[in-house]
């Protein structure tokens, strides 16, 4: 790979890559704009399969993030970490800590927070060695974990999308799709489920599946057979690029909104989306509910629930806003978030200019 060519392309601000002989600690940690302030993103740990494959990962990640926070309204920029291995074997505090002193050298421009391998009592251990860390847990002093916040959003986005293509953003008797049954994605099923609809769910592990078939009745279905499923929402909540050539024919849903990150395997699946009448969420709006309730704590704001969800519930206008932007424009729903977003960071980029 040619990185500073890579780096040019979305004009990210800064890469550090991160060792640690001692903790064993391989990361990365990309800050792609703080045109709106410090950069906010979660610390990811998988087991890449290459180092490749962790650095495309993490700039995608950082990017969508500037663009979550530009069309939500948060003033925070866009940033994301990874840690290379496996989460389940090869998280130590040790590796944890030797992050949070990395993070600690960008001097506030980057605040780490929970991602897919990680979790609040993981940022209780990086904020033992630097206060530049968000979603701690509550016995280390914070405010928990937003998963909760983010799902919420999540169905907000749901809820629209179901407006826009049946006319009413009524969840009773609606069949929705969640694959993946994370934090997020579990949180999104319950919800769904409290509001009358009816569920079908997979994941790679057995138990939340077979713990959402007891709790919620869900249908369980084979992860390589959930794209068939005939349904009025697919809800993807776990890893990215579930849309893509392979997938695109066999959908049989007539709205996507989800919890996952980077839904679309590549850009032009917006319009491939289009054609087949599938109208999309796009996810790093329908997601924001995580980063607008981060931003609170950052700003050492209360987070209650009741006054999260509220800030939160806006992401259902903002859907209906794009959707109905992608329409007068021609355009798929991504694009016209993209619009949206870039409008906002070249006002704001413009004002400083101009205060300067």
């Amino acid at each position: 790979m040619k990185v500073f060519d890579r780096l040019a392309e979305h004009d990210y601000e800064k890469v550090v890559f991160c060792n640690d002989n001692e903790s064993g600690l391989r990361a990365i940690i990309a800050i792609h704009d703080t045109t709106l302030g410090p950069a906010l993103g979660g610390v990811r740990m998988r087991p890449f399969p290459t180092e490749e494959a962790a650095l495309i990962d993490v700039l995608r990640l950082a990017r969508g993030m500037t663009y979550k926070a530009a069309i939500s309204g948060v003033d925070l920029g866009g940033g994301k970490s990874v840690i290379l291995g496996d989460s389940a074997t090869e998280k130590t505090p040790e590796r944890l800590q030797a992050l949070g002193r990395r993070i600690h050298s960008l001097a506030g421009e980057y605040i780490a927070g929970q991602d897919i391998g990680t979790d609040s009592y993981d940022m209780g251990v990086i904020r033992g060695v630097t206060p530049h860390v968000a979603c701690v847990s509550e016995e280390a002093g914070g405010a928990g974990d937003p998963s909760q916040a983010t799902a919420y959003g999540v169905v907000c986005g749901i809820r629209a999308v179901l407006e826009a293509v049946t006319g009413s953003d009524s969840l009773s008797g609606r069949h929705v799709v969640v694959q993946g049954l994370g934090n997020v994605g579990y949180h999104v099923a319950r919800f769904c489920h409290q509001d009358g609809a009816r569920l079908t769910v997979t994941d790679v592990r057995d138990e939340p599946v077979r713990e959402a078939v007891r709790e919620l009745g869900a249908t369980a279905v084979a992860p390589g057979a959930v794209y068939e499923v005939e349904c009025d929402v697919f809800s993807p909540c776990s890893v990215g690029a579930v849309v893509n050539d392979d997938t695109i024919t066999r959908f049989r849903c007539q709205a996507i909104a989800g919890g996952a990150n980077n839904v679309l395997a590549e850009p032009r699946h917006d319009g491939a989306l289009v054609e087949r009448g599938i109208v999309y969420g796009p996810d790093y709006l329908v997601n924001s509910g995580g980063l607008i309730r981060c931003q609170e704590e950052v700003r050492g704001e209360p987070t209650d629930d009741d006054r999260i969800f509220t800030k939160v519930s806006q992401i259902y206008d903002q859907t209906l806003q794009v959707i109905a932007k992608a329409g007068e424009l021609g355009i798929g729903t991504g694009a016209a978030a993209d619009r949206l977003a870039e409008e906002r960071l070249a006002a704001v980029r413009l004002a400083a200019a101009g205060a300067a």
